[in-house]
């Protein structure tokens, strides 16, 4: 009888073939091509890329962050050329109102009745740029159709097509003529993404790429990848990711300590969770894994909570940012082994 400890038997990490349940090479395809016809603009940025492939994934919405001038905008442009779905911008100042967003009835002189003019988000991704430029009776308009997916007027509920994601920008310095995003609006973004500046190769690589550019616009070589059947068929398939039971309590165990954190004065609420276990999905399934880890819950984790939980004033004045709070509540909560 052979030694079961020989060579030929001896089973090691490197030698054990783990296959996926699901079929995740199409999906991978599709983001990797995404990820090239994206960074032909954006140099460097690699993880907000990650970030907005899993927002979409996850069938949820975006705020970017960052001072004018780095890609806020144009990255959501070239977001929509790189999907076949309808896209639609939406420029906030001060004096929009909720009509101009959401449509409004106007009287049909020929039939005698009014008819439902649909405004521009009625679309699948809709870009609003300067988000926090307009009003809080602007803001408020979007909290049903960011929930819910409709839209309520006169009485009519009138339901969006799929995919519906909204990427919004804001400049988190400027304050003159901006209003402070509500909390309840800023609960219905999946995602906040902070974009830094870049370092200096970055800095060169696109100074250089202007450069050549000449009269040719950023967005003429940007090829379409996925149509809106694939997206809801990837979103679909992202929802059968396995999670182990630990892991669930991992992530609820994160949630509740921002609630009973000395430093915040407002914690995360349960779409918090909800928002952490989705996202994480999507972190485990561009990573090639059809199953979620630790990692994929920590990855998820702040960009997830960092919108949703105010710090403490005094913890404010001091410089204490809610990232910072996040990633010391991430070192203490213990991993699921």
């Amino acid at each position: 009888m052979d030694d079961i400890n020989t060579p030929e038997t001896e089973i090691t990490n490197e030698n054990v073939n783990f296959e996926t349940r699901i079929n995740l090479t199409p999906l991978l395809d599709h983001i990797n091509i995404i990820k090239k016809e994206l960074e032909t603009v954006i140099v460097g940025q690699h993880k907000m890329i990650d970030q907005l492939l899993v927002a979409i994934l996850s069938n949820g919405h975006v705020l970017l962050e960052g001072v004018p001038g780095v890609a806020k905008t144009i990255t959501a442009k070239l977001l929509s050329k790189t999907l076949n779905i309808g896209f639609s911008r939406i420029q906030f100042t001060p004096d929009l109102m909720p009509s101009d967003i959401l449509g409004t009835s106007i009287f049909n002189l020929k039939s005698s009745e009014f008819e439902f003019k649909k405004g521009p988000i009625f679309s699948n991704l809709i870009l609003i740029d300067e988000i926090n430029r307009a009003p809080a009776k602007t803001q408020a308009a979007l909290f049903e159709v960011m929930e819910e997916r409709q839209i309520t007027i006169d009485g009519s509920a009138y339901q969006l097509e799929t995919p519906f994601l909204v990427i919004a920008t804001q400049n988190p310095i400027e304050q003159e003529g901006t209003y402070r995003l509500p909390e309840a609006q800023l609960d219905r973004f999946l995602f906040k993404i902070t974009i830094d500046y870049p370092k200096l190769n970055e800095e060169i690589l696109i100074i250089q790429r202007e450069h050549l550019l000449q009269d040719h616009g950023k967005l003429e070589s940007i090829k379409t990848v996925l149509s809106a059947e694939e997206i809801k068929g990837y979103q679909a398939l992202i929802k059968q990711i396995r999670v182990e039971q630990n892991l669930l309590e991992y992530i609820a165990r994160i949630v509740i300590n921002t609630r009973e954190n000395a430093f915040l004065y407002l914690g995360a609420s349960p779409r918090a969770s909800i928002a952490i276990l989705n996202a994480a999905k999507g972190f485990a399934a561009i990573r090639g894994r059809d199953f979620v880890t630790p990692e994929d819950i920590k990855e998820a984790a702040i960009p997830v909570l960092q919108h949703r939980v105010i710090v403490a004033p005094e913890r404010e004045m001091e410089g204490i940012s809610s990232t910072e709070i996040i990633k010391q509540i991430l070192e203490t909560v213990e991993i699921p082994r």
